[in-house]
């Protein structure tokens, strides 16, 4: 356990997480009571569990601007308050907040992580939790060979594409402020063409004309049962090209919508066009496994967990 009032058997978090053993056939759980955790994480082992004491009261916060921490070291990896390392998988978050508040600190809105994760890395779950940024790329998750995401119940905040995901990643209940005039979402299907990004029954907010998503490569979402709020821009979920100009190839249209609505009257380009998908399912048996290719079921795993963290507490 860490808490700040040397109550557990850590202060930091970092020490926990350096205490994790090496070999275990569990997932290796961390419960941190509530606190303001300055620190900046490194996760460098695989199968833990960063369980908070509550969402709003366990709080990790960092300032850090990735130009600048780019200024001096090779890559990402440190450029987030939360870093996972290349090859290190099977990593869940739950019940906590974690905040680059780098853009309120100095005013500069550029590209600040919340939480990093690059190559290799896969199976992340992140539920109940709260994941914010004072700039852009807040929620980074770049695995694009075959990057698993499961997110249930969180916010997301942040500026331009501040959920930004590689892979396939599977999204349902959770509400989303952007703050910039760019795009909130982002995704890079690039290597498989069943790559995915499913958002289910959440809420989409931000500043006066927020925009909904674009992207730089091959991507497709799949939105259903969502609501946007009246600030939503009337700007469909786009392709940006970018240097070196990069070929599209399976098609740039495959953003599609079941019945998402927006606050104050509906735009033309977010009514229902499932039909128009290749090997899509009816919008009902559009879930967790489907998504994952039934590959991965991470609400399995959140249930042997909980259990597991009740057997302990």
């Amino acid at each position: 356990m860490v808490a700040k009032d040397s109550s557990g058997d850590f202060i930091t978090i970092q020490a926990a997480l350096n205490a994790v053993p090496n070999f275990r056939e569990k997932p290796f759980i961390i419960f941190i009571k509530n606190g303001l955790y300055n620190e900046k994480l490194f996760i460098e082992k695989s199968n833990i569990a960063l369980i908070g004491e509550s969402k709003d009261s366990t709080i990790i916060v960092y300032a850090e601007l990735r130009k600048n921490w780019r200024e001096k070291n090779p890559d990402d990896y440190g450029a987030g308050v939360i870093n996972i390392k290349n090859n290190v998988s099977d990593i869940t978050f739950l019940s906590l907040t974690v905040h680059n508040n780098y853009g309120s600190l100095f005013w500069d809105h550029d590209h600040q992580f919340a939480i990093r994760a690059g190559e290799g890395v896969t199976r992340i779950i992140i539920e109940d939790c709260r994941i914010a940024a004072d700039g852009g790329d807040t929620l980074s998750l770049w695995n694009t060979e075959d990057g698993m995401y499961y997110h249930n119940n969180c916010y997301f905040e942040g500026y331009v594409d501040y959920v930004c995901l590689r892979g396939y990643c599977f999204i349902e209940n959770s509400r989303f402020y952007g703050h910039n005039l760019t795009a909130s979402i982002w995704h890079d299907g690039s290597h498989n063409k069943e790559h995915k990004f499913v958002i289910r029954n959440s809420y989409f907010d931000g500043v006066e004309n927020y925009p909904l998503g674009r992207f730089h490569r091959d991507a497709q979402f799949i939105l259903l049962d969502c609501v946007f709020s009246k600030n939503m821009a009337d700007k469909k979920i786009f392709f940006a090209p970018s240097n070196p100009v990069r070929v599209l190839q399976w098609g740039e249209e495959r953003v599609y919508f079941y019945n998402c609505h927006r606050e104050g009257g509906d735009y033309e380009w977010h009514k229902n066009n499932l039909e128009l998908a290749e090997h899509l399912p009816k919008q009902e048996e559009i879930d967790v496994l489907f998504t994952f290719n039934n590959k991965w079921d991470p609400k399995l795993h959140l249930d042997e967990l909980r259990k597991e963290f009740l057997r302990h507490d």
